[in-house]
């Protein structure tokens, strides 16, 4: 059955600020600070600043942390820590660097120390654990020209080295043909597995999410039908396996031409609001897309989501014919229409990291920030957004 979601957006234009306002129960209202696109082929000590996929805020430095998806191939697997001065950011499609400081740049190391090698390994999401002081971050895993590679969820010490990894359930682990689609394949698609990381308020429960289904569990979104991802919850005290919950992707959003070119739409990162509570990105594709004002190709949406009465399927291979009662989403905004100070649309990148930042103005901050795959024409970019208020959205 699909989630029923709500669409009905009154979009009210403030000076230049655009505010979209969710229907009720929640009333959270959502205003564009503005956006910093970095300039291409920027660069910190040697390395490519670029494939950012994740980010982090610790509101005890003012810093934030973002990983780089460089499988170590440009430079090693890394982690940046960088702060970002919203008061700068600019309602402009135009490249700059105003408000945004690069820090330091770590290696993410393997078990036994030292870098990863080349194509080796996938990282995607990360969170900081301020009380731990420790750091999580998954590894999407390969099912493709590299091998197989199970997906992973680890833990490492601020320099980089190796603390542990958790244990991901063996049905996630991609079994039988490397392109995924021959009968009897199992486990993750490649290229849509762990993209995301959440903790809990209460700091005991780290959460991931397949972009997609597995393969047992439904086929990779398209433009007619969506898939079925997971949502994957470990004990961050023993590193054990919980709950797991269905969370039904959308379709992807344009279709491509006849015969056109690759199209998806993936859950590519989560915030932890409450309890089982969660802001959600949905991030669509289609290169050959016509997006009014928008060239690039993507569809960027942020949904409410809430698991509370989703059913457990934590220990299950296969949901392949089973009634499940999945993750109740509701629309929050969908960022295609977010406007600049001239009128424009907001261009939008491959958004793939959240987080809440430093109150702006008083209010709360969301900040995206956007893969530029370390193609000359995709966007590294940070986008702001103001929350009012979160207490709205929260459902006791």
């Amino acid at each position: 059955m699909r989630i029923a979601i709500i669409t009905a957006l009154a979009a009210l234009h403030i000076g230049s600020v655009t505010s979209i306002h969710a229907a009720d129960p929640h009333g959270l209202a959502l205003s564009y600070i503005g956006q910093q696109i970095l300039p291409n082929e920027t660069r910190f000590n040697g390395t490519a600043v670029g494939g950012l996929s994740s980010l982090d805020y610790n509101p005890r430095t003012g810093r934030y942390l973002a990983v780089s998806d460089d499988r170590s191939s440009k430079n090693s697997a890394r982690f940046y820590e960088l702060s970002l001065d919203l008061s700068k950011f600019q309602r402009s499609n135009m490249p700059g660097m105003a408000g945004v400081v690069i820090h330091a740049v770590t290696v993410i190391q393997q078990p036994s120390g030292g870098p990863f090698k080349k194509n080796s390994v996938d990282p995607e999401g990360m969170r900081f654990d301020a009380a731990r002081n420790k750091i999580y971050w998954s590894n999407e895993g390969q099912r493709g020209f590299f091998g197989l590679q199970h997906p992973t969820v680890s833990e490492m010490n601020p320099d980089g080295s190796h603390s542990r990894d958790f244990a991901v359930p063996s049905y996630y682990s991609p079994r039988g043909a490397s392109i995924g689609i021959v009968p009897g394949s199992k486990g993750i698609y490649d290229n849509l597995a762990f993209e995301s990381l959440a903790i809990s308020d209460d700091r005991r429960i780290l959460y991931t999410a397949t972009e997609n289904g597995l393969i047992q569990d439904s086929p990779p979104a398209n433009a007619y039908t969506g898939s079925r991802a997971r949502i994957l919850a470990f004990d961050i005290a023993s590193g054990r396996p919980g709950a797991e919950y269905i969370y039904e992707v959308d379709p992807v959003a344009t279709a491509p031409a006849l015969f056109g070119p690759f199209a998806t739409n993936g859950l590519t990162d989560f915030l932890a609001i409450g309890d089982r509570q969660f802001i959600t990105i949905e991030r669509s594709y289609t290169p050959d897309a016509v997006i009014p004002g928008n060239g690039t190709g993507y569809t960027v949406r942020l949904y409410y989501a809430d698991a509370r009465k989703a059913t457990d399927v934590s220990g299950l291979e296969s949901i392949a014919g089973r009634r499940i009662e999945p993750v109740r989403k509701t629309l929050l905004l969908d960022m295609t229409e977010l406007k600049n100070t001239d009128g424009s649309l907001l261009d939008l990148g491959n958004i793939e990291g959240i987080t809440f930042g430093p109150d702006f103005d008083g209010k709360r901050t969301l900040i995206l920030v956007a893969d530029n795959n370390f193609a000359r024409t995709q966007l590294t970019q940070f986008i702001a957004l103001e929350l009012d208020p979160i207490s709205r959205l929260i459902s006791p």
